[in-house]
């Protein structure tokens, strides 16, 4: 770039967008990179406090902060992604489809270490829907050097895709419902209605809900039926403390499940399983994932219907973030709820 007085720049092309702040009302670029500067515009830039503005005249090994943020944000974006067209040296990106958000969080940090790079992403692993803004790569000087970029492209090659959405997919859930009061007609369930509101709003539909009492054989017999029955997952809901009578984890193991983990650092939601039975994942639900609008179930659950595996390791690292702050009015994913 080079600087010149705007009294001297009639019939220049301008090298980078010009902003016009107006407080309260608005902000944005009064004029577009490539814009050829006319006599008549000269006061409009003097009023917006632009007395020398910069033409356009790259050297070698020097790159625009719009191509910079574009390369940048190519080589970064991985399915489920579309750009924006650079503005002012940046580029957000917005989630096509609903999904799950994933990021490389190392790669994203490397990226945010080279210099004059700024990369910023919403957490991880949260639900996203179409149209969602994610994330926002932009350059901080109106020129960089081509070697930071080379270097960020670099990164994003060896880990793509850097940040993607991957969608949900649509799964045939089953639900096996414990407890003799249930089962036996004493109350009225209220964990089923709470599950297939939750699926449904992740595109999933419950085909089938079992009741069964607080017995072994007939919740084996239930997780059995359902997978027998082509149920693509299943939720054993309830009986998951340390009562006597409680035999949903005893049951799941029973019914052939290999156990990934029992008991997770999350509250509400420390006394769940996720166990597989073959490929199908199967959850026992602590009862707090009825009574709570978020819990743990929110954490793991669009994990698997993602498509993603996860593991004894990704439980316990549900640990920092996992202490939900009980705010009186609930705005996850817009808070530090399980974010990791």
């Amino acid at each position: 770039m080079k600087s010149i007085p705007v009294t001297d720049a009639v019939g220049m092309v301008l090298g980078h967008d010009v902003t016009r702040i107006v407080p309260g009302k608005e902000k944005g670029p009064a004029f577009k990179k490539g814009h050829i500067i006319r006599e008549e515009e000269i006061p409009l830039f003097l009023d917006i406090g632009k007395e020398h503005i910069f033409v356009l005249d790259l050297g070698p090994g020097t790159v625009h902060e719009d191509e910079a943020a574009g390369r940048i944000a190519g080589a970064a974006a991985g399915p489920g992604i579309r750009l924006t067209d650079p503005s002012e040296g940046r580029v957000n990106f917005i989630a096509e489809t609903p999904g799950l958000l994933k990021v490389d969080v190392q790669a994203l940090t490397r990226i945010n270490t080279i210099g004059q790079i700024v990369f910023a992403t919403l957490h991880r692993f949260q639900p996203i829907s179409a149209g969602q803004a994610v994330a926002g790569t932009r350059i901080v000087p109106l020129v960089i050097d081509e070697r930071e970029i080379l270097q960020a492209e670099q990164i994003c090659d060896e880990v793509f895709p850097l940040i993607e959405v991957k969608p949900f997919k649509t799964r045939r859930v089953g639900v096996v419902t414990t407890g003799s009061e249930v089962y036996h007609g004493r109350i009225k369930d209220g964990f089923g209605p709470v599950i297939e509101e939750k699926f449904k709003s992740l595109g999933c539909s419950i085909t089938r809900q079992i009741l069964v009492s607080d017995d072994r054989a007939m919740t084996v017999d239930a997780i059995r039926t359902l997978i027998d029955e082509g149920a693509e997952m299943v939720m054993v809901t309830g009986g998951m403390s340390v009562d006597p009578d409680d035999q949903t984890p005893a049951s799941i193991r029973e019914a052939g499940g290999d156990v990934t983990a029992y008991g997770a650092p999350v509250f509400p939601g420390a006394m769940f399983m996720l166990a597989t039975i073959g490929d199908v994942p199967v959850a026992g639900l602590p009862g707090c994932v009825m009574y709570y609008r978020t819990s743990i179930f929110d954490l793991v659950i669009p994990r698997l219907l993602a498509g993603e595996t996860v593991t004894a390791e990704d439980i316990a690292a549900l640990g920092h973030g996992g202490f939900c702050a009980g705010c009186k009015t609930c705005r996850y994913p817009l808070c530090g709820f399980g974010k990791v």
